[in-house]
């Protein structure tokens, strides 16, 4: 055999010895890539996004949607070595450690789980910041989420108990009852008027000191609002907080005369307070590709995530600064009319 044909043999072994490696080496990374959009003012599957009964509605057009991230890996399905490497050269891709999307401390099930928690609540926190923004009224209530075992509370306080007054005291925000528990000495009793499915009944939970001396009684608490007509929010197989703002919006949109995007197809992203906050989320570069891919032209992006998203936005996508839900629909406003400022990544 010829040096060349030689050379041509142990470097064609060399290729595939790399390709079968590269195939089947399973590596710690995540791939994030720009996954689908959702109109929140449109359907799914003939169904309406956000359906609202108990109170008139209007017509909507354009679009206001909500932008996802798709992954690949995470410690159950972990992504091999050359599907790693496509995404290091795909700008509209980022890899990163699986540590940061699954932390050590909780099961990739478990992550799952908690972003399915937070998508919930972030329907909750629209529908209220969207009923504040309108000056619609709303009754806001405290329950328990969940009782920690051993704790004071364990086996006195339930799961969905609804927390009336603590010591006498009403009960309207979590505040009230962490600083009323704090109030008292390690040691001490903490009265909770509860209501527990058809039944109100006093319990007593005695408090122990917590690792600031604090006292403390064990129970993670929830706040749970009560709204004059029914908001249902249906997005399929969506997780996370972050949709929170475009959810907002789209209530909004429904509740209200005439059309907020003046036909404009506009999408966005950013969690939301009660009060209208509008706070940083992550995979801004792939939320913007998958909002450009379905035909946005303006992106509602919150403030904090306005350096980055400056970085990577692509061309023909305008950036809307996003402080607040009340900006937001100025912003809105003001597009539709080409009347008033309209907030923008990169000004003051």
């Amino acid at each position: 055999m010829s040096r060349r044909a030689l050379t041509l043999l142990v470097s064609g072994f060399l290729v595939l010895a790399l390709g079968i490696l590269g195939a089947t080496a399973k590596v710690p990374y995540v791939v994030l890539s720009p996954g689908p959009t959702e109109n929140t003012i449109g359907e799914i599957e003939k169904k309406p996004v956000i359906a609202i009964s108990g109170r008139e509605t209007y017509p909507t057009s354009g679009a206001l949607s909500l932008v996802t991230v798709a992954y690949q890996g995470g410690p159950s399905s972990r992504i091999d070595l050359l599907t790693a490497l496509r995404g290091w050269i795909d700008p509209s891709v980022a890899v990163v450690p699986e540590e940061t999307i699954f932390p050590d401390t909780r099961s990739q099930k478990q992550v799952e789980e908690e972003n399915t928690v937070e998508m919930t609540n972030s329907q909750d926190y629209a529908t209220a910041a969207a009923l504040t923004e309108l000056k619609i009224p709303y009754s806001t209530v405290v329950s328990v989420a969940s009782v920690q075992k051993g704790m004071p509370a364990d086996g006195k306080l339930k799961d969905s108990d609804k927390i009336n007054t603590v010591d006498g005291q009403r009960v309207t925000e979590l505040k009230t009852v962490s600083d009323a528990v704090r109030a008292h000495k390690p040691g001490e009793t903490v009265t909770f008027n509860v209501t527990r499915g058809e039944k109100t009944l006093d319990v007593m939970v005695p408090t122990k000191a917590g690792s600031d001396g604090k006292s403390i009684v064990g129970v993670v608490m929830q706040p749970k609002y009560e709204f004059p007509f029914d908001v249902d929010i249906s997005v399929g197989d969506v997780g996370g907080p972050s949709a929170g703002l475009m959810f907002s919006l789209g209530i909004i949109d429904k509740l209200t005369p005439g059309q907020l995007t003046g036909g404009k197809d506009i999408a966005g992203t950013g969690t939301i307070t009660p009060n209208g906050q509008v706070g940083a989320i992550g995979g801004i570069a792939q939320k913007m590709v998958g909002a450009r891919k379905s035909g946005a032209s303006v992106f509602l992006t919150p403030a904090e995530n306005c350096d980055e998203a400056l970085q990577a936005v692509p061309d023909g996508l305008r950036l809307v600064k996003a402080d607040n839900l009340h900006d937001a629909v100025l912003a809105l406003d003001a597009l539709r009319t080409g009347k008033g400022a309209v907030p923008a990544c990169g000004t003051g």
